[in-house]
């Protein structure tokens, strides 16, 4: 079995909230010097067999499909 790694984050133009809400927070719990945190999301697909080109494409096309919304997000595949 692998594993394709889908990372998501807000795109940079996008405001991101809770990134906001953190640094905030950040400042308040102590930890000094923290100037922006973007929050995303962690995806871990396992496949059976090895990754091919054709595997990693349909991994893609979940990503584009069902965990990143395209228009705001962006993602980023990488094979664990």
């Amino acid at each position: 079995m692998a594993r394709v790694v889908v990372d998501v984050m807000l795109k940079p133009e996008i405001l991101d909230p809770q990134g906001q809400a953190i640094v905030g927070a950040c400042d308040r719990l102590g930890f000094k010097g923290v100037a922006q945190v973007r929050q995303g999301k962690r995806f871990e697909v396992e496949v059976d067999g090895e990754v091919d080109d054709a595997k990693l494409a349909d991994v893609r096309r979940l990503a584009e499909t069902l965990l990143a919304n395209p228009v705001i997000e962006d993602f980023e595949l990488r094979v664990e």
